[in-house]
């Protein structure tokens, strides 16, 4: 009786499990589908009015209402007139700077496609006021008493000007009143812009302003923000990096002081990030929401006295672009403090990047990350082959001393503490560790957890092939069986999304299990059959690379328990017998 009550709850606990999984995903990952609360601030001028409910964030970014995606489409037709603008052509951005307001506010990046179809276009980053997608960067500068330029103040240009790695820009507003306000912008070959802003005074009295540079966006193109992958504000303040606040955070205080020197702030994306890096004389940083899912990240300088005759510079540093682990390490050997944390690795960066560059070293060789896995799980089950060989030892030296241990239970059933003892003693004089067998499986946890940091993180993951129906290793197992593999028009939810990788997960785990001793329990017999089956719709929802890995390494372990078998047949002699005795057991039972 007491096995069936157990057997009961193990089969409820499975589909509490099962069912429980998607809910649970959703709010550890919540995608934000609540609306969200109205600011009481005002909207700024050129700030989006469209409902910023509407679709909800996913991993990729980027807007998801198809209304939206109309509109944008539409406006970005309009904005982007060659007229009044700056063209950029640089191998990591191409877009243009907009004279009016000298705006940074056109940017797509050259080495990433919108989705996995090559054939649809670069992926863009920065958007102009107005349009739903509104991301740009704001130069300028506050004082009183002075005349100073605007975001309506339309700046002159040289004639046919463009802004490439080689000829930097610089644009001219003279304010009637003495001052000339330049912006020079230059770009490098990946994704840095610098900008000098210099007031040059010739008015007979002296001027103060104060140099301001500003990010301007909305969170209708941000990324899905989860408790392990934070997308919003960010930065680096006194050495150390900060993914916080979010943006809920922000709306609910208007504006979050950053404290602590900024070496870098702004706003980050999974894949993406814009950030303002500032020269000297930096004062402070904020965070601010200005209303209908628009969101501020401002950097102050200390404000400066221009005399007569004069003229300040201000150097800051925009980065927009993808997050590029070689190149934000790069920046950041070049004195950008901490930049290549800008990636959320989180407390295991140590182990998890090692593990990221050897998948690039596979990749450089092989030219595929689908088999870069592949190998990569050939790797690591090749350095835990001698753990896996000490296992088996393990093994058949326990069920060497089974007849031992049965005595001591049966000698000692009514003093747990001393059979605890008696056991462990025993263990000592047979020179048999119990552990042995978790060995393995802990040995490959970290591993596991590192490759499913790399996939969900990196962006040179991102839209990486494989073969056949993978066309985005980083993006769950688009075929499902409910669906069938695609032929009916609807998407199962999470948990049911059973695909042919998952369905492959599940089969090598139950041939694992099948090698395996059968357990003298039939709790546990039940519980072991339902393992692979479970894990299978746990599984699914994940990245497709993750899935090969794990379906990989099955049969790895398949293969290695199929040779150690054969070199140690006696154990195979003892394993099969115990199977036998099992199922008499059961069929006893019955």
């Amino acid at each position: 009786m007491d096995n069936q009550r157990n057997l009961i709850l193990a089969v409820l606990l499975t589909i509490l499990l099962i069912f429980g999984w998607d809910t649970g995903m959703k709010y550890l990952y919540p995608e934000a589908s609540k609306p969200r609360p109205a600011a009481s601030a005002p909207a700024a001028p050129g700030s989006v009015s469209a409902d910023p409910a509407s679709g909800k964030p996913t991993r990729e970014g980027g807007l998801t209402n198809a209304a939206d995606q109309a509109l944008e489409a539409r406006d970005l037709a309009t904005a982007l007139s060659p007229a009044g603008r700056v063209a950029i052509a640089a191998p990591g951005l191409s877009g243009s700077i907009n004279l009016t307001g000298a705006l940074l506010d056109d940017l797509v990046t050259n080495r990433h496609t919108a989705t996995s179809d090559k054939n649809s276009g670069a992926n863009r980053v920065f958007s102009p006021a107005g349009t739903p997608a509104q991301h740009y960067a704001q130069l300028g500068w506050s004082g009183q008493g002075v005349n100073l330029p605007n975001a309506r103040t339309v700046w002159a240009a040289p004639q046919g000007a463009k802004l490439t790695p080689q000829t930097p820009v610089t644009l001219t507003w003279n304010s009637g009143a003495g001052q000339t306000f330049t912006i020079t912008y230059a770009i490098d070959e990946d994704y840095l812009i610098t900008a000098k802003q210099t007031v040059a005074n010739a008015a007979p009295a002296p001027i103060k302003v104060q140099p301001i540079a500003q990010l301007n966006r909305t969170d209708k193109t941000a990324s899905v923000s989860t408790w392990t992958l934070h997308s919003g504000p960010f930065g680096a303040f006194d050495g150390s990096v900060s993914f916080k606040p979010n943006y809920k955070d922000v709306l609910e205080a208007q504006t979050v002081t950053n404290e602590g020197k900024p070496d870098w702030v702004g706003f980050t994306d999974i894949y993406w990030m814009s950030v303002l890096v500032p020269g000297q004389n930096a004062q402070g940083s904020d965070f601010r929401a200005i209303g209908n899912g628009i969101y501020l990240a401002d950097l102050f300088y200390q404000p400066v006295d221009v005399a007569p005759g004069q003229q300040v510079t201000t150097e800051t540093r925009l980065f927009a672009g993808a997050k590029e682990s070689s190149v934000l390490d790069r920046y950041e050997e070049a004195g950008l403090a901490k930049f290549g944390h800008s990636i959320d690795w989180g407390w295991f960066f140590w182990f998890e990047k090692p593990i990221f560059w050897l998948l690039k070293a596979l990749f450089k060789t092989v030219g595929n990350f689908g088999a870069a896995i592949i190998l990569l799980t050939l790797i690591v089950r090749g350095i835990m082959f001698p753990v896996a060989q000490r296992q088996f030892k393990s093994m058949a030296s326990m069920r060497a001393i089974q007849p031992k241990m049965k005595v001591l239970q049966e000698r000692y059933k009514e003093d747990k503490q001393k059979l605890q003892e008696e056991t462990m003693k025993l263990y000592r004089e047979e020179g048999v560790n119990p552990l042995a067998g978790c060995l393995p499986i802990f040995l490959q946890i970290p591993v596991f957890f590192a490759l499913y940091k790399v996939l969900t993180l990196a962006v040179e993951m991102r839209h990486q092939p494989f073969a056949l129906w993978i066309h985005d290793l980083s993006a769950p197992d688009p075929l499902h069986v409910l669906n069938l593999f695609g032929l009916l028009p609807f998407t199962p939810p999470g948990f049911l999304a059973i695909g042919i990788l998952a369905l492959l997960l599940g089969f090598t785990m139950w041939l694992q299990f099948k090698l395996n001793p059968a357990s003298p329990d039939p709790v546990q017999q039940q519980v072991f059959a339902f393992m692979p089956w479970m894990m299978m719709f746990v599984m699914a929802p994940f990245a497709a690379g993750l899935l090969i890995y794990w379906i990989t390494s099955n049969l790895l372990t398949i293969a290695q328990q199929k040779f150690l078998y054969a070199r140690h047949p006696q154990l195979k002699a003892m394993v099969d017998k115990e199977r036998a005795d099992v199922a008499a057991a059961s069929k006893r039972a019955k």
